[in-house]
């Protein structure tokens, strides 16, 4: 009867004090991993239409965004893909441009979008500020007018 007794004890001690026992912390939830790959489409295959290269002249002057110099970054979408050389341009206070735009597209574009930042023509790579959608004059060898540009909200202001 003892060992009975000593038995119902400890089990009802262990119950009560199994309530009473701190849970452990919830697990971390699972880090997001970014995955940077290309996300290009043969466009000419997947349109039948064959791509063609363009070139571009930047004109114009617009002081309250230009200021000391204005760096521009070519953005990829459709109908054009940019070529890796010339892709970024930089634009004078004067509105003289130093650098390539070239690229290929499937048809000309209308309008065509940059990444942008205020700089000296000689300063390194940074993060650029916001977005330019701009309209695209002419044909193959095409002019855009910085002052018809629209500038869209800065990065700072999509988080």
């Amino acid at each position: 009867m003892r060992i009975l007794s000593a038995i119902f004890l400890s089990v009802l001690c262990a119950s009560a004090f199994a309530d009473v026992a701190p849970m452990p912390p919830p697990a971390p939830a699972p880090l997001q991993r970014v995955s940077v790959f290309s996300t290009t489409v043969d466009w000419a295959a997947v349109t039948g239409l064959p791509l063609n290269q363009y070139t571009g002249t930047i004109t114009g002057t617009d002081k309250s965004l230009v200021k000391e110099g204005l760096v521009l970054y070519y953005l990829d979408s459709f109908p054009c893909y940019g070529e890796a050389d010339s892709v970024r341009v930089w634009l004078s206070p004067k509105g003289k441009m130093s650098g390539h735009l070239r690229i290929v597209c499937v048809y000309q574009p209308e309008y065509i979008s940059f990444a942008w930042r205020n700089a000296t023509e000689d300063a390194t790579q940074a993060r650029s500020t916001g977005i330019l959608t701009c309209p695209v004059e002419g044909k193959r060898n095409f002019t855009i007018d910085i002052s018809k540009c629209e500038r869209g909200p800065d990065w700072s202001q999509r988080r």
